[in-house]
């Protein structure tokens, strides 16, 4: 309010020193020209500041009142409070500042949104598309005789529509985990177990699937010695063989998956280890975020959707846990996940 009056005095005192001026040129009369520079600096000043204040000053003060009471979430009808600072019109430009940059991040926001979607829907396209149209085949060729004509090929085009089948069913499994686990509805169920028969359990549930990729599995560490965690061995089975299984994807040929057990204070860390491609450092902090694929390009050859270490992040957190991944392009990579220690 102080800057408002002094800029209407600013404006009050240039008239009446034109005035006073102009009228001393005329007359040649100080002492008159003074007392008109008064007359004419008060009465304009009177004048400017009501004129200012009603049609100016009032409309700013209520514009800032309803930009602040709005941004609080007051109802339009109520927004016009008394809630006001004494320098509205700095006020109302840092609000409608402030507002104009919220205003363009979520515009930022929705695009990214935007693109998520389409990429999104992109590949839940072609995952879908590429069994179904597969298994279609199958299905078509032995409809046109196969099976009586060829037992032995139809057997094997069975096998293989029974395997699109199966690839279809784990990524509808996948997206309703992943819903699920993002909206709280699935519970952890807290038991002592032993993470090291778990582990053991995995690798040989998976030996058939890494020996078909020329990966070897291997446990570092003392296999008869058990190490009691408290979790749900469940889930932590499911993130077990995310982590394995996406190690088996993105290894070399004739490489190696190892993992590993660390007792610490009060945590077990277990970690995967693979010496595989590799993630790029510029992309390792997304490749917990859910339909992220690092190499895009290979992903869609080997298939999935991207949900498997969303999925394992969402589980490992659901236990107030910690997950990290490091890697070294051309190296390798390792995944790390903690447990309570039972």
């Amino acid at each position: 309010m102080m800057n408002f009056k002094v800029f209407t005095l600013l404006i009050a005192l240039t008239i009446g020193l034109l005035v006073g001026f102009t009228d001393y040129m005329h007359r040649g009369n100080l002492q008159i020209a003074l007392l008109i520079f008064i007359a004419i600096s008060t009465l304009s000043f009177v004048s400017l500041l009501n004129l200012f204040e009603k049609f100016v000053y009032k409309r700013i003060r209520n514009v800032y009142k309803l930009i602040h009471n709005l941004k609080l979430g007051k109802d339009l009808r109520n927004a016009l409070g008394d809630q006001i600072n004494n320098d509205p019109l700095a006020d109302a430009e840092r609000e409608v500042r402030d507002w104009a940059k919220q205003k363009a991040s979520e515009i930022d926001k929705l695009k990214e949104q935007a693109e998520f979607r389409k990429e999104f829907l992109s590949n839940i396209s072609h995952e879908f598309k590429t069994p179904l149209f597969a298994t279609q085949g199958y299905i078509e060729t032995l409809q046109d005789g196969v099976i009586d004509d060829a037992p032995e090929i139809a057997k094997n085009f069975l096998g293989k529509a029974s395997r699109n089948l199966d690839r279809l069913s784990y990524l509808i499994q996948d997206l309703e985990d992943i819903s699920k686990l993002e909206t709280g509805i699935i519970s952890v169920t807290m038991e002592r177990f032993d993470i090291v028969a778990l582990i053991k359990e995995c690798i040989e549930d998976l030996e058939g699937k890494s020996k078909t990729n020329n990966i070897e599995l291997v446990f570092k560490g003392k296999s008869n010695t058990p190490v009691y965690v408290i979790a749900d061995r469940q889930r932590i089975q499911q993130v077990l063989v995310n982590l394995i299984v996406n190690s088996i994807k993105y290894g070399k040929k004739n490489g190696k998956t190892s993992i590993s057990v660390f007792i610490l204070l009060d945590q077990v860390l277990v970690e995967v280890t693979d010496n595989g491609l590799g993630i790029d450092e510029k992309t390792l902090p997304r490749v917990f975020e859910r339909f992220y694929r690092a190499d895009k390009s290979r992903s869609r050859d080997i298939g999935g959707a991207g949900l498997g270490l969303a999925i394992v992040k969402h589980i490992i957190e659901a236990h107030e846990q910690n997950v990290n991944a490091r890697s070294t392009e051309g190296l390798g990579t390792t995944f790390g996940f903690t447990l309570a220690r039972a």
